[in-house]
């Protein structure tokens, strides 16, 4: 072995007495000294934010791949519009009129307002003064991107992660991904052929109440006019009770629980007496808010929907949607301003619930033809908007995970399974449900894609 001698070096007073071979040379370093092993290192997160796990696994997503991605599939599930029935020729009309208009069509062409097309929003206002909503001020309503947008607004502008939103058991779905969304929770209330319950939202608050939970209660969701997903709509005394008992708990719990009237299918009335808003049983204006929309009585693709808000809402609100548009799309107000002067889409309407009646008459004699004969198959007769609720034996799971979805779609036919239109809390969520769409197919496809449901019902009952 070689003679060691200190090696010493001057850093600030400081001497290194590592030992080197006399020779002054070094042993080399191992491998191991160089290149030391890789130790373990903790995963990176992906930086998604709560909210953006919220929103992940929406059903309304699946639904939409599945049938586009299946051509061949004949779609039950997809709450569409009838192609055939758009409206091509009053909105080329009405394009035809303010394009003419370098001005008017200038104008449309530009940025709008957060509160949107002052022509649009006079001309439903005076809809709303006129169905007996005489307190509104056009300063009360606000013009969105579809009548989801406003849902989605303000849902952010009064609900916390915890707050809690009433709704009928079954419910329109994708609202129930937009509570999850912000972290609420929905808690379902018992329905029949009349919609929500009145003592049953009774019931619900006092059982929230008895779990010291009713304080977080910030809204009472409804569908009143031919809802989605049942096709049953609420008598005025029913709505007129949910008001008052918003009313009544809100001086209980010291904060404004809102009453959320959808009322997207009240233009889809096919037979009946017609009913008035939920406003007019809002007598100081404080509860209700409207949210509407021309996306099923004229056409989805133009996006234009509207919101009657509480004047307490109305900076909230506008201040949120003027941090995502500043201005829903300016252009597609100014044509169903246009549509709306011209007198347009009245006759339209007629025209279009004419096609839905006979589409509704074809799902309504399949399902006598073929779904008659089979135990415990029930549906309800809607007196408007777009769907049939069915309910099978308590036995057959029609839901995402049950035999019956894949079954059908092997079958060549696809459905909404009801399961997606239960909040997780309150009333028993119905697994042997599903939602049926009369809207998109011929009336030919809707006879056979009964027919095929059939078939796939007692393949496994």
């Amino acid at each position: 072995m070689k003679p060691m001698r200190p090696r010493t070096s001057e850093l600030g007073g400081f001497t290194d007495h590592t030992l080197l071979p006399i020779d002054g040379t070094m042993d080399q370093p191992s491998s191991t000294e160089l290149n030391p092993p890789a130790q373990p290192t903790a995963p990176i997160d992906d930086g998604i934010s709560q909210r953006g796990r919220q929103a992940a696994g929406q059903p309304i997503s699946k639904l939409m791949s599945l049938a586009l991605d299946n051509p061949s599939l004949i779609s039950l599930a997809a709450g569409f519009v009838d192609k055939g029935s758009l409206p091509q020729v009053p909105t080329q009309q009405a394009l035809s009129t303010f394009m003419d208009d370098p001005d008017a069509s200038r104008t449309a062409l530009q940025y709008g307002t957060t509160f949107g097309h002052t022509e649009l929003r006079e001309i439903l206002l005076a809809e709303a003064r006129e169905d007996g909503a005489t307190n509104v001020s056009i300063d009360q309503l606000l013009i969105t991107a579809g009548s989801n947008q406003l849902l989605h607004i303000l849902a952010e502008s009064i609900l916390d992660p915890g707050d809690i939103v009433l709704c009928a058991a079954p419910t329109y779905f994708v609202f129930l991904g937009t509570l999850a969304g912000v972290g609420a929770e929905a808690w379902g209330v018992e329905t029949d052929a009349q919609g929500m319950i009145p003592e049953s939202l009774m019931d619900t608050w006092q059982e929230l109440n008895k779990r010291d939970l009713a304080r977080r209660v910030k809204a009472i969701y409804i569908v009143p006019y031919f809802d989605n997903p049942r096709g049953v709509s609420m008598p005025a005394e029913r709505r007129q009770k949910v008001v008052e008992l918003a009313d009544r708990w809100s001086s209980d719990v010291g904060h404004r629980i809102s009453v959320i009237s959808d009322e997207a299918y009240r233009g889809l009335q096919y037979e009946g007496d017609s009913v008035p808003s939920t406003l007019v049983h809002d007598e100081d204006g404080s509860s209700v808010v409207v949210a509407g929309t021309f996306s099923k009585v004229f056409s989805p693709g133009i996006r234009v929907g509207w919101g009657i808000i509480p004047k307490h809402l109305v900076t909230p609100m506008c201040d949120l949607k003027g941090n995502i548009d500043f201005g829903s799309p300016n252009f597609s107000q100014h044509l169903m301003a246009e549509v709306l002067s011209q007198g347009l889409l009245a006759p339209h309407v007629e025209s279009l619930k004419q096609t839905y009646r006979e589409k509704r008459a074809a799902m309504l004699a399949a399902a006598e033809e073929f779904l008659g004969p089979l135990a415990e198959v029930e549906w309800d007769r809607p007196h408007g908007g777009l769907y049939v609720w069915l309910r099978l034996p308590e036995m057959v799971d029609a839901g995402p995970d049950g035999s019956l979805l894949q079954r059908a779609q092997d079958l060549g036919v696809l459905y909404v399974p009801g399961q997606y239109c239960f909040a997780a809390n309150g009333a028993k969520v119905q697994r042997n449900t599903m939602r049926l769409s009369f809207g998109v197919q011929s009336c030919e496809n809707i006879r056979e894609g009964i027919r095929l449901l059939a078939e796939a019902i007692r393949s496994v009952a």
